[in-house]
């Protein structure tokens, strides 16, 4: 139960934080607004307020809102198709500027609804932190050659590029403002290591990312219907040893396990002082690797337990923090689904309601700050993935404008309708694919 109602709450401020954006966008330049939907399809429930009818609908994955001279699209958003005279409160009717601005309010909405809440959490909570400057380098990951590889396991970093660093926040802002260029790496108890930082944020973050905090090899999180869930792992299991090879982090955890896809994998693991012998077999999933090729790699469907504590911080340093969290957030995932598109991800590595669903009912276990957080960052994810360049999302929208902005002219009705329906197309293909995700990890496949 509490799974089902962290997600209708998670699903339902979040649509309605986006689609506020658009309302109050379309209201400040006078544009007509009929409806406005928390939900797709037949309505439930609602009242009307001046010219707008507010209801929520039966499909709880999504919502819009309904502007006169849009009447094209409106039977994708769940509204009647309904001949409408055009008239100067139109969409259609408003210049470029304002119907851009009406367009990417619910993005910018979803952006501000995240810095704000980070920015709260921080406040109130304090800013997280991860205490630790001792790295472990994933080395799976390294590419040929890399500078990263002569770092000893569990090397204490003093100063990034002449800074001092005394947190692996620390560490990772001074690595990502650094100037491009070699940047020495200092460390208390091994020698210094020059790494040449790319001046692209993109280049840099992909350089970087075998760069981890080290991290006791402690399991804290077990996804449900996973092969470590049904081996027996329990969260707080620390792993002593694998496939016979001692583990001293949690990143040799890991290299081991992706080594063996679909392997039987004999765990020695201390269980409350108990030690215990547990035997799984991790999933096997396929990536690319560092040389552009496609390799099969183990999954056991864990998380290492953190180590996080809280900074109290002023209203100044709280809003930097919700900023700097929500555009480092962005560019992962921008990252993220580049990775995808490539094949550099594995397409299981997206998830759909269920999993979103799971999530959420673990964030809100974890208490309101853990929540919260959870909140934000699922914000961020649908503020850029309405970005992008589909039409039905705000993104095609934005294109649409553009492409009217270059030729002087809007594309026709028809055009519009053929590009939005293979826009909904692409954007049902991707649910489809994100809840088959979803299906197959519940059932361990």
């Amino acid at each position: 139960m509490l799974t089902l109602v962290s997600f209708l709450v998670v699903i339902g401020v979040l649509i309605f934080v986006h689609e506020l954006g658009h309302l109050l966008a379309a209201k400040a330049v006078d544009i007509e607004v009929p409806r406005f939907s928390i939900g797709f399809g037949p309505r439930i429930a609602g009242f009307k307020w001046g010219e707008t009818e507010y209801v929520i609908s039966l499909l709880p994955l999504g919502g819009y809102v309904r502007m006169a001279g849009m009447e094209d699209t409106s039977a994708l958003e769940g509204g009647e198709d309904v001949e409408h005279a055009p008239g100067p409160r139109d969409f259609d009717a408003k210049p470029l500027w304002a119907r851009a601005m009406v367009i990417s309010a619910g993005v910018f909405m979803n952006f501000l609804f995240a810095i704000l809440v980070l920015s709260g959490i921080a406040l109130f909570f304090g800013e997280p932190l991860n205490p630790t400057t001792r790295v472990a380098v994933a080395t799976q990951q390294l590419e040929a050659g890399s500078p990263l590889a002569s770092i000893p396991l569990g090397a204490e970093i003093v100063s990034v590029g002449g800074q001092p660093v005394e947190t692996w926040n620390d560490v990772a802002e001074a690595l990502s403002t650094a100037p491009a260029g070699n940047t020495a790496i200092s460390f208390s108890n091994a020698p210094a290591v020059e790494v040449p930082l790319p001046a692209d944020d993109s280049s840099r973050l992909e350089m970087l990312r075998p760069l981890e905090p080290f991290t006791q090899p402690i399991i804290g999180e077990v996804s449900t219907g996973s092969p470590a869930a049904r081996a027996g792992l329990r969260m707080g299991d620390r792993v002593i040893s694998a496939a016979g090879t001692e583990v001293s982090t949690w990143s040799q955890f890991v290299e081991i396990v992706r080594a063996r896809p679909e392997q039987p994998l004999e765990l020695i693991i201390d269980r409350n002082g108990e030690r215990l012998t547990i035997s799984a077999v991790p999933e096997s999933e396929r990536e690319l690797n560092a040389e552009m090729e496609r390799v099969e790699i183990g999954r056991l469907g864990v998380a290492a337990q953190q180590e996080i504590v809280f900074r109290e911080v002023g209203l100044g340093e709280s809003i930097r923090y919700g900023v700097t969290t929500t555009w480092t957030t962005s560019t992962t995932i921008v990252t993220l689904l580049g990775d995808l598109f490539t094949g550099q991800a594995s397409p299981r590595s997206l998830g759909g309601p269920l999993a979103i669903g799971q999530l959420s009912g673990q964030a809100a276990r974890f208490g309101a700050e853990t929540f919260l957080q959870w909140m934000a960052l699922l914000s961020v994810n649908l503020a850029v993935l309405n970005l992008l360049p589909i039409p039905v999302l705000d993104g095609g929208q934005l294109l649409f404008i553009g492409v009217e902005a270059v030729r002087g002219r809007p594309l026709s009705i028809e055009q519009r309708l053929r590009l939005s329906h293979f826009g909904l197309i692409i954007v049902v293909g991707i649910m489809v694919w994100a809840i088959t995700n979803d299906f197959l990890r519940f059932f361990g496949i």
